[in-house]
């Protein structure tokens, strides 16, 4: 098996020593022997190495360095004047490529491209230039190169300027995409395995009025809800147009409980809509606590209470039931954000005052699609058209809804209950791989997600899954923040990816002991 990763320790450096050795002075002659048997790059303090392991053992690698001049700047003069205006904005060079002579296949090249690109990439370069020598032309070319400028170089050692533009990253990441090797654990969007169907399909047409009352069905059977409301749009759509509703028809406060980052949010967009509430924090991952927010209700001051079911930014499931009891309890109307918990694991809405969710997480179908569902019907209210939720609970969409999305809702919708099943049994999968038994936060049964807080040793991690075509979902600034990395249970290909993970992550620590 093999796999890439950034070169970060001593033992990594001096098998790149060793390797530089073998190429740069035995097998290609650019500089003298010595007795040690190491070449350490002059450049060294400045290259990042990409390395391809086979299992534990290094047997290819490049160094990218960004420093001017380049290496190729000394032997051409400055590389812009030979390049369009286009690839100059951010310039890298890759120096240093070699693999062992046994492991000179097509395998570990197309790992080492791969990893070429998506480093590229991620890295924001505009362009990567290499002096290619004349020996590998071929691989070269395969990796997407081309020359710019004369060959230079002695006869023994002559080298071929050649550049990999940016248009070469993006193509070289949409082929892995399209070839099925590139996997996420992202909470959304969900990789879709089928065709778009009825995109041509009008909003107005009889058939895509039945499919729009199909999907309406649908949705109100899984969630118990009396009524629901589609809309054209994300799930903080969807909230605010709930927040418009608690703020034309509320006269005391409301109170929203906070434990992660999207009560947050709730908090920052009822400020936006200037509605009279108040806010119970917990600290991020914590329970709420059942005895505070009766304490707040007693007083008599509240009309309704806004929680977030599934908290995914910490992975945390926010248990509706005991709630609901505490809320009945004190008259208090119970509405809830479901963005992400609602398709992942049944529960009902049938006594929450208002819901929220979307199409495109846990459901598995596209997103696109936002879902508010209520009680009962609302009266029109002085809202702005696209946020008045009356608008939304007619028989027919007052605006425009593709007919692709609603009937790949409802393709989606038919996988129930079959798909809580099979996504408690991904979750059972994913908490038993060691990592993840390790380093979660959170413990309590939330089949979406889990949140791993990494320990040092493995700060790296995320970039070096990449390299590989795998991505976790990590780049969230409150994730980044605070070192989180999340994996989802929602995505079609889970049990490939979930494999592929588990495989380079057991190598992965290996290497770093």
């Amino acid at each position: 098996m093999y796999w890439c990763k950034i070169a970060t320790t001593e033992k990594e450096f001096d098998d790149i020593a060793e390797l530089n050795y073998e190429t740069f002075v035995e097998e290609i002659p650019q500089h003298e022997p010595n007795e040690m048997r190491r070449k350490i790059d002059r450049f060294h303090k400045e290259n990042c190495y990409i390395v391809v392991y086979k299992k534990t053992e290094i047997v290819g690698m490049l160094a990218f360095r960004d420093k001017r001049p380049f290496s190729l700047d000394e032997k051409i003069g400055k590389v812009e004047l030979y390049l369009q205006d286009i690839n100059c904005d951010s310039l890298a060079e890759i120096r240093l490529l070699a693999v062992k002579k046994p492991y000179r296949t097509g395998r570990v090249f197309f790992r080492l491209i791969q990893a070429v690109y998506s480093f590229a990439y991620h890295q924001g370069y505009s362009a990567v230039v290499i002096s290619g020598t004349t020996r590998e032309q071929k691989l070269y070319k395969q990796m997407g190169f081309e020359q710019f400028a004369d060959a230079v170089g002695s006869e023994e050692a002559k080298f071929i300027p050649m550049v990999l533009t940016r248009k070469k990253f993006e193509q070289g990441l949409e082929k892995r995409i399209a070839t099925g090797s590139h996997f996420s654990f992202y909470p959304g969007p969900v990789k879709q395995k089928t065709a778009l169907s009825h995109t041509d399909l009008s909003h107005r047409s009889d058939e895509f009025r039945e499919l729009f009352i199909r999907m309406k069905k649908q949705l109100q059977m899984l969630s118990g809800a009396n009524y629901v409301a589609t809309v054209v749009g994300s799930g903080t759509l969807a909230n605010d147009i709930m927040l418009g509703q608690l703020k034309t028809r509320s006269v005391k406060n409301g109170l929203i409980l906070v434990n992660g980052e999207f009560g947050e949010r709730l908090v920052d967009q009822a400020r936006n809509w200037g509605i009279s509430f108040e806010t119970l924090y917990s600290d991020w991952g914590t329970p709420y606590n059942l005895a505070e927010i009766e304490k707040y209700l007693d007083t008599g001051s509240f009309e309704w209470l806004l929680m977030v079911h599934g908290e995914t930014s910490t992975g945390t499931l926010n248990p509706i039931e005991p709630i609901l009891e505490i809320t009945k309890r004190y008259n208090v109307k119970l509405c809830v954000d479901c963005i992400s918990s609602f398709g992942a694991l049944p529960f009902s809405m049938k006594e929450l005052y208002f819901a929220t969710s979307v199409s495109g997480k846990a459901l598995g179908a596209m997103s696109g699609l936002a879902f508010v569902f209520s009680q009962q019907l609302v009266e029109d209210a002085k809202l702005p058209s696209y946020l008045n939720l009356a608008k939304y609970q007619q028989i027919n969409p007052p605006f425009t809804v593709p007919a692709m999305l609603v009937i790949n809702v409802i393709e989606a919708l038919n996988h129930y209950p079959h798909r809580y099943k099979l996504l408690e049994e991904r979750f059972k999968k994913l908490r038993d791989i060691k990592i993840v038994k390790n380093n979660a936060i959170t413990t309590n049964n939330y089949p979406m997600i889990v949140t791993l807080q990494l320990p040092l040793e493995l700060k790296h991690l995320n970039d070096d899954l990449k390299l590989n075509g795998i991505f976790l979902h990590a780049e969230s600034t409150y994730l980044r923040s605070r070192n989180f990395v999340q994996l989802a249970t929602i995505q079609p290909d889970f049990e490939e990816a979930l494999n592929r993970f588990e495989e380079i992550v057991n190598y992965y620590t290996q290497v770093l002991q």
